[in-house]
């Protein structure tokens, strides 16, 4: 079977026997070769050609995401991260030559990498197609077997995605475990060699503290609040727009690295809210809980959540647009907010939909103390045509990663690392980075039998220290004795 299916009790004993089977597997050392690693990146892109109208059906009934989100934010991605793999795998397998010391001499050396063996993925709801399959890719294209666990609060693609590849991939390498909490439990009791995990804090913790029993290396993806810092000096209506797209555009801010709130000037925070307001109506109609273009809130229990921000004493008086919700569809509309209280809840926690709190200050520079005042992000943003201030934000701000002029843009970029900082995660991957990720870079030294140096053997005589100190401080005096030529000392 190339799934375990929640049928039946998937325990401890039935995760220990899963891995056991899958190190049978590793140790074949059929996944280390470059032959095994293309057929299943083939299959993988096979599956989703040819599956794309089932895959844009489930995240429907997951999310209600829009048929253009599905296919722009998931499918295409899975795909050209397979293509990308494919076009550079045999490049990055390749042993990568090192420079020598004269420390060494006669030596060469060279980087190998190799796969860890068997990985874990437990991959997030709220992109649930992408964040199981990109980590996956990865894991493949580095020679590794893979235990994927899809999210269950996605139950069509988690479903969907331990049919699809019991029929694609190599059943003895690839599994899927669909379940929930009892069978991450399970699974977390194993020793892996990589864990890869994206969601909450409050889980990374625990997938920390499982993976430190066996010192199991982990990649956490976690989250944060996402700052967007908006100076006056820009074109209004593109920021605008972009900011609308990254916030409600991607899975109604459901999205690790959505706006999670913004700082403008005072004098500006009006202009930039007209803006927002007539670029959501243009997005969304006047009454966006209509629009087929909005995904919905994932669960009830993540809109009671949201519901709690919205309706907290000190913020409820705080909408200046939007707030209007239908629990039988759970819809919240696009809603913005104007200087919401630093203590609300709103604004110590990471949002996850489709909220915008707005806070103003009296320099857009001052927004540089509020951001390094809070825990680091996963990304952050800003708009703005001075390039003093472009400067000052990339040197003093630390986040996972940062856009300049627009938002959430910069994952679509297989050259550059996704991850995060701090609380926001650590560990990277994408392109490369995914390769990276789920290899061990072996370092090899290769010397030859000529060129024995006695002066690294005891005795160890003052004339032996005088040699050594030379050898280190690159003398040219010392290359007759490193080749074996000297006199003995």
């Amino acid at each position: 079977m190339a799934v375990e299916m929640r049928k039946g009790k998937f325990d401890g004993d039935r995760a220990a026997a899963l891995l056991k089977e899958l190190r049978v597997s590793f140790a074949s050392g059929k996944t280390k070769s470059y032959g095994w690693r293309v057929q299943q990146l083939k299959n993988v892109l096979r599956m989703v050609d040819e599956n794309e109208k089932a895959i844009v059906e489930a995240l429907r009934l997951d999310l209600a995401k829009p048929k253009f989100e599905a296919f722009v934010n998931e499918i295409s991605l899975v795909k050209a991260a397979c293509k990308h793999s494919l076009t550079k795998l045999k490049h990055w397998m390749k042993p990568q030559k090192a420079k020598t010391s004269i420390i060494t001499f006669p030596s060469s050396a060279k980087i190998v990498s190799e796969p860890l063996g068997v990985v874990l993925i437990i991959s997030a709801w709220n992109y649930p197609f992408l964040l199981s399959l990109d980590p996956v890719i990865g894991a493949i294209a580095a020679g590794n077997t893979v235990v994927l666990k899809p999210s269950e609060i996605s139950p069509a693609t988690s479903s969907l995605l331990a049919k699809l590849l019991k029929d694609y991939v190599d059943c003895s390498t690839i599994r899927v475990v669909e379940g929930a909490a009892a069978e991450t439990t399970a699974l977390l009791e194993q020793k892996w060699d990589k864990i890869l995990y994206t969601g909450n804090g409050n889980v990374g913790r625990i997938v920390m503290a499982s993976a430190a029993k066996h010192v199991t290396p982990v990649i956490l993806e976690l989250g944060g609040k996402s700052p967007v810092v908006v100076d006056s000096k820009i074109n209004l209506t593109v920021s605008a727009r972009r900011i609308v797209a990254g916030k409600w555009g991607c899975n109604n801010g459901q999205t690790c690295v959505s706006p999670d709130y913004i700082i403008t000037t005072k004098t500006f925070a009006t202009k930039l809210i007209d803006a927002l307001k007539h670029v959501l109506e243009e997005f969304f109609g006047k009454d966006p809980l209509q629009s087929k273009d909005l995904s919905r809130i994932v669960n009830s229990s993540h809109f009671s959540r949201l519901t709690k921000l919205l309706d907290e004493d000190k913020v409820s008086g705080k909408i200046v647009y939007g707030g209007q919700r239908d629990e039988t569809q759970l819809k919240i509309a696009p809603t913005i907010l104007l200087d919401v209280p630093e203590d609300s809840l709103i604004m110590n926690e990471e949002i996850f939909g489709p909220l915008l709190p707005i806070i103003t200050v009296d320099k857009v520079e001052d927004s540089l103390n509020i951001i390094n005042s809070r825990s680091k992000p996963l990304a952050a943003y800003l708009f703005t045509s001075s390039k003093k201030l472009e400067k000052e934000f990339v040197e003093k701000i630390s986040a996972g990663g940062m856009l300049i002029n627009d938002t959430v843009l910069h994952l679509t970029n297989p050259s550059l690392p996704f991850g995060g900082v701090g609380e926001s995660g650590f560990g990277s991957y994408h392109g490369k980075f995914s390769f990276d990720a789920f290899s061990h870079k072996k370092a090899i030294l290769y010397r030859p039998f000529i060129g024995d140096v006695t002066v690294r053997y005891p005795p160890y005589t003052p004339r032996k220290i005088r040699l050594l100190d030379a050898l280190l401080h690159h003398s040219t005096g010392v290359i007759p004795a490193l080749i074996g030529l000297g006199k003995k000392v």
